[in-house]
């Protein structure tokens, strides 16, 4: 698309504007006398970052030594970073990456792991733990966020005031540096958050020039930032969403075939679909299955997490007592069947059911079967065929998956029995009862059938103690036997109902066979051989907070500031400079809202007051921020479960970039207004665009509007600081507050422990 060249861009007082800076290197403007351009200084953008970053370091890492006790979810994080240097398996609901991270540091400093973080309180020194090294790796992520938020800001073309604003609000938050200083993973949550974002923004400039070798680094570091956000905490897909809505925008506009540079096929259109699906879908999906390959390949050894997995699974462990002591069940042993949720074992005794319920239904008055906690001889019950068996009368034949067996109790000599009478608290569920021999070999026969269905299975399996967890489904019937934690009334001497569940799939009708207490001491089949670790694919193996909670009312706009966490036996800390971001958010809703109300009535108030390209930066720029802030913190009102303080600190650090971006816009209310949207070489064709949205701000900007700018930048910052400075005792945890200094740091009558 051919254009005639633009005009050059001016200053106040008619002085040529130098070449764009680092916002947007690759694509320098042209002069109106064809020479090419020097670069603009960047001497006081590179100052600003550099003492940024060195404040950054200091107030993560001041007095990080205290307190020298666990402290919160260190109790959590700290440990699983000792199972790792143990090598011992655990479970956890947060993915592996940001707990290997830990697991790194103690490795490399040579900590074997012996401390497993038991209690809050309890001390690091007298059980001499490496802990300052432990906190060294999130407040150095904490404080290399500080320069990652101003390197955002700055490749987006914002004034240096802006980006300053924007790293100062991260740089002296409480919040924040409270988060960086303990083991815990929102550090590595935030900076990898934040580092998804400016890969992107670094990646989007280049969308004019793609299929590069720049454009392929930058597009592939965003998606593998992406994986380290959602391989730190689940919730770093709400950075999944930003990046996810910004890249279908921008293919939509792809796809517009009257694109100023020019309409692509839909062959080429294709390919920068599948170039952005490959690296952000298919490279963070391998990289996040990577950590979970580690994390397998570290944790050889059974642990306290065995009991989340399958017993196929824990075989793989190398001194896992279930796969150690599991042995073959043959027919006409005696086993002991217990419940894999509730532990209790499958009992029966003499006693039989009320004639009437509680509720007036009538029973069927058989023998009770119920669920007793304790070992005891009324949990014996001997397996029978309901085939015959050949040789040996019938003795060492394995009892196999889908075997249909008879269940025989021993001390009531009696056979299990599941008929359609209702149960005692379940009137939909079928009662257990037991049958005499006789009854059960003749008119009743078939409903003292049951299968043998060991989950996840395969046909002819055999079925051993401990480590075939599964269903006994009635033959009949076909419900599975099923218990739950109601006691029965004192008929039932409060032990626990069985009855027959219809929902055959549901997980809690698993039990498993605890022993067979048939076997001699010296019985052969009590011998072990050498067992050899099985190895199983990584594929399908994937498996109370001590703080006052907060509501998103509480930590988001217009509203009050975040509650606390306790930091050991102090208070962290309540701050208030949330307001200003939250409140500037508004702002930006409100501009938003009164701009298209305009543009409705044919007046453009954004371009006449704020110059061309405001739009493009309002609504690109600033808007792909705010939607940033909007996909990490929306979510959490439709939460129901309980949220604390770090599950807002993502959304506060894009509410920063828009607080940053919005001052920019606000006083800039003097701007240049030659703005070059193109460079054009000599036959008039257009060799590249750059949006307007990322011109540099001393392309933009005025001198006065720069120091409006720095005017208000400064006023907040000095407000920051000064909260910063005044809840620094609670944030740190510096004792030495008498109950006068704790209460007058009360916010918003939030009530703080121990200022009694």
């Amino acid at each position: 698309m051919s254009q005639s060249p633009p005009p050059s861009l001016r200053k106040r007082g008619g002085k040529k504007e130098a070449s764009p800076g680092p916002s947007d290197v690759s694509s320098p403007y042209p002069t109106n006398q064809g020479a090419t351009p020097k670069p603009q200084s960047e001497w006081d953008y590179r100052l600003a970052i550099t003492v940024l970053t060195v404040l950054a370091f200091i107030t993560r890492f001041y007095n990080i030594s205290y307190p020298d006790e666990v402290v919160f979810d260190e109790v959590h994080f700290g440990k699983f970073a000792s199972y790792y240097l143990q090598r011992t398996y655990f479970f956890d609901v947060h993915p592996p990456f940001g707990k290997l991270l830990f697991a790194a540091v103690g490795w490399l400093i040579g900590y074997d792991g012996h401390f497993l973080f038991e209690n809050i309180g309890d001390s690091y020194i007298d059980n001499k733990v490496p802990y300052v090294a432990f906190r060294a790796l999130p407040a150095t992520l904490g404080a290399l966020t500080v320069p990652v938020v101003f390197l955002i800001m700055w490749e987006s073309g914002y004034s240096l005031p802006a980006c300053v604003l924007a790293a100062g609000l991260v740089l002296f938050d409480n919040a924040h540096i409270g988060e960086d200083r303990l083991i815990l993973l929102d550090a590595t949550l935030v900076i990898t958050m934040a580092l998804s974002i400016l890969c992107y923004v670094r990646f989007y400039k280049l969308r004019h020039e793609p299929f590069g070798r720049k454009w392929w680094k930058w597009l592939l570091l965003t998606g593998v930032s992406l994986s380290c956000v959602i391989s730190t905490k689940y919730v770093g897909v709400f950075t999944f969403v930003t990046i996810g809505a910004a890249v279908m925008v921008d293919l939509w506009n792809l796809l517009d075939i009257r694109r100023p540079a020019g309409a692509l096929s839909m062959l080429e259109w294709t390919k920068h679909f599948a170039a952005r699906g490959f690296a952000l879908i298919v490279v963070p999906f391998f990289f996040y299955l990577f950590w979970f390959q580690v994390h397998f390949a570290i944790l050889t050894r059974s642990g306290p997490g065995d009991d989340f997995m399958t017993p196929e699974f824990q075989e793989t462990l190398s001194d896992n007592a279930l796969a150690a002591e599991s042995i073959g069940i043959q027919y006409y042993d005696a086993i002991t069947i217990r419940h894999k949720d509730t532990k209790v074992f499958l009992h029966s005794h003499w006693e039989r059911y009320p004639l009437r319920y509680d509720d007036g239904r009538i029973s069927s008055q058989g023998q009770q079967v119920t669920g007793y906690p304790f070992n005891d001889t009324n949990n014996q019950w001997q397996i029978l065929p309901t085939v015959p068996l050949e040789d040996n009368e019938g003795q060492g034949h394995s009892v196999k998956n889908g075997d249909l067996v008879q269940l025989l109790h021993l001390g009531t000599d009696s056979i299990l029995l599941t008929h359609d009478v209702a149960s005692p608290f379940y009137p939909t569920n079928q009662e257990f009862t037991t049958v005499t021999k006789d009854v059960a070999s003749g008119e009743r026969h078939n409903e003292t059938l049951f299968e043998i269905k060991i989950e996840n299975g395969k046909a002819g399996q055999e079925f051993r103690t401990l480590s075939s967890h599964f269903k006994l489904i009635h033959y009949p019937t076909r419900v599975a036997m099923w218990t739950h934690t109601t006691p029965l009334p004192e008929w039932g001497f409060k032990q626990a109902e069985i009855n027959g569940n219809k929902n055959v799939l549901q997980t809690s009708n698993l039990w498993y066979a605890e022993s067979i207490e048939s076997l001699e001491e010296d019985s052969p089949r009590k011998q072990r051989e050498e067992r050899k670790v099985k190895q199983l694919p990584s594929f399908g193996t994937t498996p109370t907070q001590v703080s006052l909670s907060s509501g998103p009312s509480s930590c988001g706009v217009l509203a009050s500031g975040p509650r606390m966490i306790p930091v050991n036996k102090f208070i962290s800390w309540v701050t208030d400079r949330w307001w200003i971001a939250s409140s500037l958010l508004a702002v930006f809703a409100g501009v938003i809202g009164a701009d298209q109300l305009s543009l409705r009535r044919g007046v453009d108030a954004v371009e006449e007051i704020w110059g061309p390209g405001a739009r493009s930066r309002l609504y690109n720029s600033t808007g792909f921020l705010f939607l940033c802030w909007g996909a990490h913190y929306f979510p959490f009102w439709l939460m129901g479960r309980q949220r604390f303080l770090h599950h807002y600190l993502p959304a506060h650090l894009a509410s920063c970039l828009v607080t940053g971006a919005l001052i920019e816009f606000i006083f800039n209310l003097q701007p240049i207004q030659a703005v070059i949207d193109s460079e054009v070489d000599p036959s008039g064709k257009s060799k590249s665009i750059r949006p307007r949205h990322f011109v540099t701000a001393k392309e933009r900007m005025s001198r006065k509007s720069l120091v409006a700018c720095w005017i208000a930048t400064l006023s907040i910052l000095t407000v920051t600081v000064w909260g910063f400075w005044f809840y620094a005792p609670l944030t740190y945890g510096t004792p030495g507050l008498d109950v006068a200094g704790v209460n007058a740091r009360r916010w918003l009558g939030y009530d703080l422990h121990f200022a009694k």
